[in-house]
């Protein structure tokens, strides 16, 4: 007798075997709440940039919301729940936008691109709430001579460095910007049929975050270069990079460090039409 789907259960390739467990779908045995939660360093720096550059990266329906400034983040995370405590890096790049379709609008941070040095939350994230993630080696954050420094490899080519110096300690919270949260393209191609789609969604993670508990923060001057690369040096990802790398900074914007506690996984996400 074949198998049927649960209503309500998330599953993942290879779907044969049941419900899969991940960041949105604990087993039933597993006490989250027993743990004091993920703990995250943060160290992200930001700088202003070519608006017309910018918008060729955007897709139908958004525009550039306020100044063209881009954010790259790490996160640096351990004692991860749906990991059984264990941890993974991860790097954001993204910039202020606005999406207006047929019957929804909203305005946050248009997330362009993600990284990340683990398989698992690659695939949960791409399949399940559309995180545009890429696989890359990246190193925890290194503190030196009063510096946060960050880098982000592939198979020996160093594509992303950042850092944040002159270091102060800053408010808990930063300045609110009137975002509603990450906005995403949630795309899958449909096989066969190259350039046509299974699923093109824009999908939204709130930003209301009642779980997340900052400890520390600084802020310094904060710079980032990524590295142009030929089809050689990256055969996957070159023209992502190196899109980036062609977005000049036309003024640096500073960058924080952020010392941080629990955070849910990205559970309310919705769909915008």
């Amino acid at each position: 007798m074949s198998y049927r789907f649960e209503a309500g259960r998330i599953y993942r390739m290879p779907t044969h075997f049941g419900p899969a467990p991940g960041p949105r779908q604990l087993p039933e045995t597993v006490a989250a709440h027993q743990r004091p939660g993920t703990r995250r360093l943060s160290v992200s720096a930001r700088f202003l940039t070519d608006a017309a550059l910018l918008e060729r990266h955007l897709p139908e329906g958004f525009t550039l919301a306020g100044e063209p400034v881009v954010s790259v983040e790490f996160h640096h995370m351990t004692e991860i729940d749906w990991l059984a405590g264990r941890g993974y890096t991860m790097v954001h790049v993204g910039w202020p936008a606005t999406f207006a379709g047929r019957r929804d609008q909203a305005t946050g941070k248009f997330l362009a691109v993600v990284w990340e040095n683990l398989a698992d939350p690659i695939i949960t994230g791409r399949d399940e709430i559309g995180h545009p993630k890429l696989y890359a080696e990246i190193q925890e954050p290194r503190s030196w001579d009063g510096a946060q420094l960050c880098a982000a490899d592939w198979m020996g080519f160093r594509f992303l460095d950042l850092a944040v110096a002159d270091l102060g300690d800053a408010a808990l919270e930063p300045e609110t910007t009137g975002s509603e949260g990450t906005l995403m393209l949630k795309y899958v191609p449909r096989t066969g049929d190259w350039g046509e789609a299974d699923l093109f969604q824009v999908t939204l993670s709130p930003i209301a975050d009642p779980e997340l508990r900052v400890e520390r923060r600084q802020a310094g001057a904060g710079s980032v270069r990524f590295h142009q690369a030929s089809w050689a040096d990256l055969p996957t990802m070159h023209h992502v990079v190196n899109a980036l790398a062609a977005l000049p900074v036309i003024e640096p914007r500073g960058g924080s460090v952020t010392l941080a506690r629990g955070g849910k996984a990205f559970r309310d996400q919705r769909v915008l039409v």
